[in-house]
C-alpha cells in the first residue's frame, strides 16, 4: 500500500482548481472556495463518497422541571377574581339605580350617588387587579370560559386531572412547544397535554414555564411533587446531512457538493454554504441544499486539506 502522506502530497500537486481565472496548479487565494476537480483514480484513492441529503422533520425535546400544582391555590385565586367581579357588577347596578332615581327626583340624594360612584370605581379597580393577577398566574386557565374553568376545578377536586407547572431554568423566553409532553415518574412515562405558557416567571427557576394537564395521573402523584418533563419543540423541517460532511469557516457552515464532471472528465466539487437548523442523532438538519444534491459524506476533510482552507470539521469539533 502506498504511503498515505505521499499520496496526499501527490494529490496536492495534481489537483486542479476549477474556479474562474485559475490555471495550472496555482493555489487558491485566501478565503476563496474554488471548485476542486479530481479524477476517478484520485477520488477512489482518498475515499471520497457522495450521497443525497434526506428531507425529514425533527421535533427536538426540551427537558423541563415539573411541579405538581396545588389545586387549592387555583380555586382560591379563581374565587377571588369571581367575587371581586361580582362585587363590581353589583356596585355598577346600584350606581345605575341611584343615578335613575336622582335624575327623576325620586328620593336619591347627590351624596348617595357620589358614594355609589366611588364604590363602583373601587370595586372595579379590585376586579381588574384580581383578573390581571389570575391571568399572570393561570394564563391558560384564564383563557377558558367560565363553564370550562369550573369543569376543570371539578376534575381536579375529584382527582380526575392533575396540573403540572413545567419550567425551563435560565430560559426566560418561551419558545413555541408542541401540544404534547411526557412526564417521567419512577421510570414510567405519563402523557400530558400542554395547556399553554405561563406569563409569570418563577423567582427560583428564572425561566419560561408552561401549564400541563394530566388526564390519568398515576396514584400517588400529589401536589408539590417534582417530576421530569419532556416538552416537544415546534417541528423543524430540513435536509439531514451527516455531521462529518459539515465544515466551518469564518462565514459559517458548508458542505462539498459534486457539481458534475468538467470537460476533462474530472469530478468537480464546490463548497456550498448551509444553515444549521437542528441537531438530530449523528447529523444536522440544514437548509441551503436540495434533496437532489450529491454531497460529500466521506472525505470532506481531504477536500478541505487539498483546498488549504483553515477550517475544522463538525466531527472534530464534537471530539474536542
Amino acid at each position: 500500500m502506498k504511503n498515505p502522506t505521499r499520496l496526499l502530497l501527490a494529490l496536492l500537486a495534481a489537483v486542479t482548481y476549477a474556479g474562474p481565472e485559475r490555471d495550472g496548479n496555482a493555489a487558491p487565494p485566501a478565503g476563496v472556495h474554488p471548485a476542486l476537480a479530481l479524477t476517478d483514480t484520485q477520488q477512489r484513492a482518498v475515499g471520497i463518497r457522495v450521497d443525497h441529503p434526506v428531507a425529514t422533520v425533527n421535533a427536538p425535546q426540551l427537558e423541563a422541571y415539573g411541579l405538581v400544582v396545588d389545586p387549592v391555590a387555583l380555586v382560591t385565586d379563581l374565587g377571588r377574581m369571581e367575587s371581586t367581579q361580582a362585587a363590581w357588577h353589583a356596585a355598577q347596578a346600584e350606581l345605575a339605580r341611584l343615578a335613575g332615581l336622582y335624575r327623576d327626583n325620586l328620593n336619591a340624594s347627590l351624596k348617595s350617588l357620589q358614594l355609589a360612584q366611588a364604590q363602583a370605581s373601587e370595586t372595579g379597580a379590585q376586579a381588574r387587579a384580581a383578573a390581571a393577577t389570575f391571568a399572570l398566574q393561570w394564563g391558560p386557565v384564564a383563557a377558558l370560559g367560565a363553564e370550562a374553568r369550573h369543569a376543570l376545578i371539578d376534575a381536579l377536586s375529584a382527582n380526575r386531572q392533575v396540573l403540572v407547572r413545567a419550567g425551563l431554568p435560565g430560559h426566560p423566553l418561551a419558545d413555541s412547544v408542541g401540544p404534547r409532553a411526557l412526564l417521567e415518574i419512577d421510570g414510567v412515562s405519563v402523557a400530558a397535554r400542554v395547556l399553554g405558557s405561563l406569563q409569570r416567571t418563577d423567582p427560583q427557576l428564572q425561566g419560561a414555564a408552561w401549564l400541563l394537564a394530566v388526564d390519568r395521573a398515576p396514584p400517588g402523584l400529589r401536589p408539590g411533587a417534582h417530576v421530569r418533563v419532556l416538552l416537544e419543540r415546534a417541528a423543524v423541517k430540513g435536509l439531514l446531512v451527516p455531521a462529518v460532511a459539515l465544515l466551518y469557516d469564518e462565514k459559517g457552515a458548508y458542505v462539498y457538493r459534486n457539481v458534475g464532471r468538467n470537460t476533462g472528465g474530472k469530478h468537480q466539487y464546490q463548497a456550498v454554504a448551509v444553515q444549521l437548523l437542528s441537531a438530530m442523532g449523528e447529523g444536522w438538519l440544514v437548509s441551503g441544499l436540495n434533496a437532489s444534491d450529491a454531497i460529500v459524506v466521506d472525505g470532506a476533510g481531504v477536500l478541505w486539506s487539498l483546498q488549504g482552507i483553515g477550517t475544522f470539521s463538525a466531527a472534530e469539533e464534537e471530539h474536542d
